[in-house]
């Protein structure tokens, strides 16, 4: 048999709450009657939520889904600016527990028609009453629908205790609002066949309640003298990374400072090679270079493309009255602010205002470049000059005379760098024939 529906009428309602979330930017939700975690499972990508919570009376399935809640690896290697947190509980929506309240939405689909007309009653009061919510989506099968589903007999699943028309789903929402203070707007999913839209309505008919009076009349809820009920399990909870979180950030940060140092090094030498090449043909030693670079340093550009000269400095032949053959020493401070220094002949510098100015991610992450130098000089994994200016790179020899030199490089840890690339509901039975 054909499906009625497409897309299927469950992932229908689950866009509807979705186009909500988007449309309000809703920051805190919570569902009810969470089952499989399966609208969860959507809502967590959409990171104008910040605290994403999920019960269910059955903790059993709950926790056979609830690690698809979970972030992945790819969370971690590019952690997002905003922050989110993931709560499940087992637990009845008839019953208070004072960690829900205050939420901006609270969804109940395809739920209300499992709890008898009694508990009903408890549900209103604690949803409406009790939590309080800037908003709630409640949505639940229309009856009148029921003559055009195929095949079906009686209520669309076993363990419904009621399906309401549209008129008695209209008088239970607005004695609801009567009673605790909303509005509330009708509409609902899977559309009639032509012609008969308006005789039968929606298959799955949904209520959209907004409180009135919006946040001053939540912050009147709240008072001291609220009841703090704590009457869930909590099954699962988790924190997804976030650059909020410092040690995310420095980690982040240095990632990209390093991959961006190590590339404006690796052009600048290409072309350093490049004209000691051309000057070697006309018999010239590559002398004096450092203060060549040196100078274009000063002129630094926020255009990182065509001027790759400009990003780094390099000394290769000592320090003024330095014998010849020893070794020149670029002091830098370590993570511990002791004085440390690099013995090759050839370092590299690239200064932190060029990095801060040429990579919209540094920028973005640091903010200034003052931030820039403050996460840089705690980290063991950056080497900075002696004043903090600018991130030094050891130069990798190739030929056998400067295989110390080599060892000095893989050590450091930038062999390492250098690779781096930066990159819920009850389901009817009905529907599952449909």
């Amino acid at each position: 048999m054909e499906p009625m529906f497409s897309p299927p009428l469950h992932r229908q309602r689950h866009q509807f709450v979705i186009d909500f979330v988007k449309r309000n930017k809703t920051k805190k939700v919570v569902d009810l009657g969470c089952s499989e975690c399966s609208l969860l499972q959507k809502l967590k990508f959409h990171r104008e939520i910040e605290l994403l919570v999920g019960v269910d009376i059955r903790g059993a399935i709950v926790k056979k889904k609830m690690h698809g809640l979970a972030p992945v690896s790819t969370d971690y290697l590019q952690p997002s600016y905003d922050q989110l947190r993931v709560e499940l509980y087992q637990g009845s929506v008839t019953q208070k527990d004072a960690r829900l309240r205050g939420f901006d939405l609270v969804t109940s689909i395809e739920l209300i028609e499992h709890l008898t007309l009694a508990d009903v009653e408890r549900f209103s009061e604690v949803v409406f009453g009790y939590m309080s919510p800037g908003a709630v989506i409640v949505s639940t099968p229309n009856s009148e629908f029921n003559p055009l589903l195929p095949g079906l007999s009686g209520f669309r699943h076993s363990d419904h205790k009621f399906e309401w028309t549209r008129a008695e789903f209209k008088s239970w929402a607005l004695k609801v609002c009567l009673e605790y203070g909303y509005e509330v707007e009708f509409t609902g999913v899977g559309q009639a066949p032509p012609g008969q839209q308006e005789r039968v309505g929606f298959c799955s008919q949904i209520g959209v309640f907004q409180r009135l009076g919006g946040s001053e009349s939540c912050s009147m809820l709240f008072g001291d003298d609220a009841e703090d009920v704590f009457s869930y399990t909590l099954l699962y909870s988790v924190n997804y990374p976030s650059l909020h979180d410092n040690n995310i950030l420095r980690r982040v940060l240095v990632s990209e400072v390093l991959y961006w140092a190590e590339k404006l090094k690796s052009r600048w030498m290409e072309e350093r090679t490049g004209e000691s090449q051309r000057q070697a043909e006309d018999g010239e030693e590559c002398f004096g270079a450092s203060e060549r670079h040196m100078e274009m340093g000063e002129k630094q550009t926020a255009a990182c493309g065509s001027e790759v000269k400009t990003p780094v400095e390099q000394w290769d032949r000592g320090v003024p009255g330095q014998q010849e053959g020893e070794e020149q020493q670029v002091f830098w401070r370590n993570g511990l602010g002791r004085q440390e220094s690099c013995r090759s002949r050839r370092c590299v510098s690239v200064p932190l205002a060029v990095l801060w100015s040429c990579c919209p991610k540094v920028n973005a992450l640091s903010g200034s470049l003052s931030n820039l130098r403050h996460f840089l000089m705690d980290d063991p994994k950056v080497r900075l000059s002696q004043d903090g200016s600018a991130v030094l790179l050891n130069v990798q020899e190739q030929d056998a005379e400067e295989e110390e030199d080599h060892d000095v490089v893989e050590d450091s840890g930038y062999a390492e760098a250098s690779r781096c690339s930066h990159s819920a509901e009850p389901e009817e039975d009905w529907e599952a024939n449909v």
